[in-house]
């Protein structure tokens, strides 16, 4: 697994062994506004704040020029050979394909071209962003729009239409699972969403959350009923819990009791599980591991100093 601080990149082994290892360190502060793991986490792509891609493995490092203008929100590997990335800008709400590691980027026309776009907006009236992409084993793709529900391609990227409408619109994290090509999972301003027919219909599940605001949300690899999920109090935050449920959502527990802090907001993308089931939560300044199906947490790593309250940024498992 990877994670993301303002200025350096760090590898740790998926069930926690040992210490991380810094696997970029950064001349000055940039914003890793998305990171994904390739090769069952062997190497990690990121997208720094002036478009460029990193990719990193244990012996090389690439620079790849995306052409992308925009801030990038999001990225999803689509393939590794020949590597196939999809990536979502911040402002605009557009999606862009990479095939192979010389760029640039073309924008997804199919996506540019959706009836359904005039209908997206945000809160305070600036332009929309891909927030966060899903893929299924089968080649399904999924892209929550903040504000505009979840997008979905059965091609892998190339052609796209939106879920039902049952869906709240106000999205913060779309999610899958391995072990399950059907069912979706969303993290919206209502709570938790579940799909068992690739977002036909949802099912609200909020039975347990503290509160409904949703910010992120994670699925075990092998067990589509497993899942962790963050509410907060509202969009500015003021209290934040991380949340476990091994029923598909439809009951909560939180798990705030075994933290050794308290958090006002926890970031989409700042919680994780690891190929192996591990998980992972980032709670202010520390990185949590929860083993035992993320019943045992415990802090596993503090964040150097920065003058910014959340330092770590991302994961990437």
């Amino acid at each position: 697994m990877f994670f993301a601080t303002y200025n350096a990149i760090y590898a740790v082994e998926d069930n926690g062994d040992g210490e991380p290892v810094q696997v970029y360190k950064g001349t000055d502060h940039q914003e890793h506004g998305a990171m994904v793991s390739l090769s069952n986490g062997q190497a990690v792509v990121s997208a720094l704040s002036d478009g460029t891609l990193l990719v990193l493995s244990e012996s090389d490092e690439k620079r790849i020029p995306t052409g992308i203008e925009d801030p990038i929100a999001s990225l999803l590997v689509v393939r590794e050979d020949p590597l196939t990335l999809l990536i979502g800008t911040d402002e605009g709400a557009y999606v862009y394909r990479l095939v192979g590691e010389k760029g640039p980027a073309e924008r997804v026309v199919a996506f540019d071209e959706l009836e359904c776009r005039k209908d997206w907006y945000t809160p305070w009236g600036g332009p929309p962003a891909v927030r966060t992409f899903a893929k299924t084993q089968d080649g399904f793709c999924y892209a929550d729009i903040h504000v505009g529900s979840v997008m979905r391609s059965p091609d892998e990227g190339v052609s796209w239409e939106p879920v039902t409408p049952e869906l709240h619109k106000d999205v913060h994290q779309v999610a899958t699972c391995p072990a399950d090509d059907h069912q979706v999972y969303a993290n919206t301003q209502n709570g938790v969403y579940v799909s068992k027919d690739r977002g036909n219909s949802w099912v609200n599940r909020i039975e347990g959350l503290p509160v409904r605001y949703g910010t992120a949300i994670a699925v075990h690899p092998a067990d589509p009923d497993l899942l962790i999920a963050t509410v907060q109090n509202g969009p500015r935050g003021g209290g934040a819990w991380l949340c476990r449920s091994e029923n598909g959502g439809a009951t909560w527990t939180q798990l705030n009791d075994q933290l050794t802090e308290s958090t006002d907001r926890i970031r989409t993308g700042c919680i994780a599980f690891t190929s192996d089931g591990t998980a992972w939560a980032v709670i202010g300044k520390t990185l949590y591991i929860g083993k035992e199906r993320a019943t045992d947490w415990s802090p596993f790593w503090a964040a150097p100093e920065y003058d910014n309250e959340y330092p770590i940024q991302t994961l990437a498992a």
